[in-house]
């Protein structure tokens, strides 16, 4: 069995997450994301507009994803792939040649860095909708209210 891991934050899901997800799928037969916890996004310097918990849910809810993990430091990716027996760690091309992969990971796994789906990412959803600055790229995404159920 072909096992394939990849990382991200995957806050407000669109077609480029789901792309990226059923491509790295494709390339074995097992897929494990590790998705990056809310205090992981602080460190990051990042904030996400869905919880760690909804976030889980949403992809666990997608075909491609076999199990999800939680993504708590940078260095826990070599832990991650020799404790799933990981084959290929995936990413976006944009993160080719960083170091928090390549060194972390050199000779434990292979490295597969996918295109980008063009024409949508997180970041451009949040600059249309103005919830980005475009000057200092902060994010201006309101806390989420919780409504009763």
């Amino acid at each position: 069995m072909k096992r394939i891991l990849t990382y991200g934050t995957f806050d407000l899901l669109h077609w480029g997450h789901i792309e990226i997800l059923r491509r790295a799928r494709a390339l074995g037969d097992c897929l494990i994301v590790a998705l990056s916890t809310d205090e992981f996004n602080a460190i990051k310097g990042k904030k996400a507009y869905h919880s760690y918990e909804v976030r889980k849910k949403m992809l666990e809810a997608i075909t491609y994803v076999d199990r999800v993990i939680p993504e708590e430091c940078w260095e826990q990716k070599p832990h991650d792939v020799e404790l799933f027996n990981i084959d290929t760690v995936v990413m976006g091309d944009d993160w080719a040649g960083n170091e928090k992969f390549t060194k972390q990971l050199l000779g434990l796994c292979n490295l597969e860095f996918l295109p980008r789906t063009t024409g949508v990412s997180t970041s451009s959803i949040k600059k249309d909708l103005g919830l980005q600055s475009p000057v200092d790229g902060i994010s201006q995404i309101p806390e989420p209210t919780l409504r009763n159920q």
